[in-house]
């Protein structure tokens, strides 16, 4: 039976990007709902779906509560008509901290790559550590696990770097203008196919380098070590 509560990713990619991209970008004229109109009710459609998703699951998830940070700071960001410098600083700095903290995580005794693919939500970490210390690697794979981590350092630092050139390069205009609305709306669209999946495939590159020492450490297969 399908979760109710489960996220659609299709829904939330609308809701999230596609539409306030579109009101940002079509309705921020004076002759509809002007800038600020169109800016509050753009930032409406993530904030609200960050709020329904929190009272479905009751629990905050971390990047989903950073996500929401990033949309009110942009939202003041606008709405106090502040240096359009300080967006793009704001692009890069939440990405950029992320990567920092994962990269610190990586020189202490608990990665965040446990946090983010070595999960019990996602693998079967029981029974590939028993089988790490029958083979005697639980050490050795250890060590890799830091280089998973660094890896998704990377992804977050490379997120940080495009996120800064991107804001920069597009939204050129006053904060609090109508124009400044609709490259806000441009740069939103631009950012998933430019920024998001490249980082993904970071992601995925980590995941499969996670995979295969698993394999190599323990003996099992992707299929075996994935939670059923």
């Amino acid at each position: 039976m399908t979760d109710p509560n489960k996220p659609n990713p299709l829904l939330e990619l609308l809701v999230t990007l596609v539409i306030p991209s579109l009101i940002l970008m079509k309705l921020s004229g004076p002759e509809s709902l002007g800038a600020a109109g169109a800016l509050l009710l753009a930032l409406a459609f993530p904030l609200g779906w960050g709020a329904r998703d929190f009272i479905a699951r009751r629990k905050l998830n971390l990047f989903a509560a950073l996500g929401l940070v990033s949309i009110l700071l942009t939202g003041g960001i606008g709405l106090l008509q502040l240096d359009t410098q300080w967006l793009a600083i704001k692009e890069a700095a939440i990405p950029g901290l992320l990567g920092l903290v994962v990269a610190i995580s990586a020189h202490t005794r608990y990665p965040l790559v446990r946090v983010l693919l070595f999960t019990p939500a996602l693998m079967d970490v029981e029974r590939i550590q028993s089988a790490l210390d029958q083979r005697g690697n639980r050490a050795a794979f250890e060590a890799r696990l830091r280089t998973a981590t660094w890896m998704l350092a990377g992804s977050f630092f490379f997120s940080a770097v495009m996120n800064y050139g991107l804001a920069t390069w597009i939204v050129v205009s006053p904060a609090g203008s109508a124009a400044f609305n609709e490259e806000l709306g441009r740069l939103t669209l631009l950012s998933y196919p430019m920024i998001a999946l490249p980082s993904m495939l970071i992601m995925m590159l980590a995941l499969y380098y996670l995979a295969r020492t698993i394999h190599a450490l323990a003996g099992l297969k992707l299929t075996e070590a994935l939670k059923h």
